[in-house]
C-alpha cells in the first residue's frame, strides 16, 4: 500500500480532536496569519491548520490548502463550505507553480518528502521575499511506541517476524531543537526559531487504538482480512499493557523563520521556480 493509499484510508478526523487539531491550532499560533495574507498550507490534510488560518485571514485572504490525498481534500472542503477564501487542492505540493506567498507552512508534512531537503527548499522558494515560513515536525521519538506495539502485534497476529527497523532518515538528525534550528538555517532563513509543543495523549484502550487507525499506521493493516484485524487489535492493547504505555508522546517542533528579502546563495531560488 503506498503513502497515500494508508492516509485515504484513516479516519482522521476521529483522531483530530485529540491530536491533528490541538498540533495545528499550535502551528497557526505561530505563523500568526494576518487579515488579507495569502497562505500556502501543504500537506494539508483535513485542514487541522488550514482552517483555522482561513478564518484568520478572512475573506479578503486567501488559502490554498494541498495535500496528495484525495479522501483527505474532500473531507477538507466538507469542512469549509463556509470558507470561501480555502481553496482544496489535490496535488502534489513539491510541484506547486504558484508562489509569492505571505506565509508557507506544513504541519507534520516535510518529512513525507521523498527528498526532505530538496521539497523543503521547494516550499520555502514559493513564499514572498520577507514571507514567513513554519513547519512543524515530530519531537525525537514522538508517536514511535505506537509504531512499536503494532509491529509487535501484527507479527503475533500473522505468526511472522518483528518489522526491520525502517532505513535511517534525515528526520532522525533534525528532531531536537537546536538541530532542527540549524537544518532550517542551512535551508536560508532568517530570525529561526523552534518552538516546543508538548503534547501526550492519555492511552485509554479507545483512544490507543484510534491513534492506529486514525492516522498513516493504518496502512499496515490494509492487507488484512477484518478477523487479523480484530487479533492485532487485541495484541497491541495487550502489548501497551504489559508494557506499562499509559501516555503517548506527541510533542512537536514548530520550526519558523523568513525567507530572505535578497538571494542568500543558500539553494532557495529568490522568486518562485516551476519544477
Amino acid at each position: 500500500m503506498s503513502l497515500r493509499d494508508a492516509f485515504d484510508a484513516a479516519d482522521f478526523t476521529a483522531l483530530g480532536h485529540h491530536l491533528w487539531n490541538p498540533i495545528g491550532a499550535a502551528t497557526v499560533a505561530i505563523a500568526m496569519p494576518k487579515p488579507g495574507e495569502r497562505v500556502l498550507d501543504a500537506c494539508c490534510g483535513a485542514g487541522a491548520s488550514a482552517i483555522p488560518t482561513a478564518r484568520a485571514v478572512g475573506p479578503d485572504g486567501l488559502v490554498d490548502a494541498v495535500d496528495l490525498s484525495a479522501s483527505m481534500v474532500n473531507e477538507l472542503r466538507r469542512l469549509s463550505t463556509d470558507l470561501p477564501q480555502l481553496h482544496a487542492h489535490q496535488a502534489d505540493v513539491t510541484a506547486w507553480a504558484t508562489g509569492g506567498y505571505d506565509i508557507v507552512q506544513s504541519a507534520l508534512g516535510i518529512f513525507f518528502f521523498p527528498d526532505m531537503t530538496a521539497g523543503t527548499d521547494r516550499l520555502i522558494s514559493l513564499a514572498r521575499p520577507g514571507g514567513r515560513i513554519v513547519f512543524t515536525i515530530w519531537r525525537g521519538d514522538a508517536m514511535a511506541a505506537a509504531g512499536e506495539h503494532l509491529g509487535r502485534a501484527v507479527a503475533e497476529a500473522t505468526k511472522t517476524p518483528l518489522p526491520e527497523k525502517r532505513p535511517p532518515h534525515l528526520f532522525d538528525q533534525i528532531n531536537q531543537p537546536d538541530s532542527y534550528a540549524a537544518w532550517l538555517t542551512e535551508r536560508g532563513l532568517s530570525n529561526v526559531d523552534v518552538a516546543v509543543h508538548e503534547l501526550r495523549l492519555t492511552m485509554t484502550p479507545e483512544l490507543a487504538w484510534l491513534v492506529i487507525i486514525g492516522s498513516g499506521y493504518r496502512g499496515a493493516l490494509a492487507k488484512f482480512s477484518a478477523d487479523t484485524v480484530e487479533a492485532v487489535r487485541g495484541f497491541y492493547l495487550s502489548s501497551l499493557r504489559d508494557g506499562g504505555v499509559t501516555e503517548l508522546e506527541a510533542t512537536t517542533l514548530i520550526g519558523s523563520g523568513y525567507r530572505p528579502r535578497t538571494h542568500t546563495g543558500s539553494g532557495v531560488p529568490s522568486a518562485p521556480v516551476r519544477w
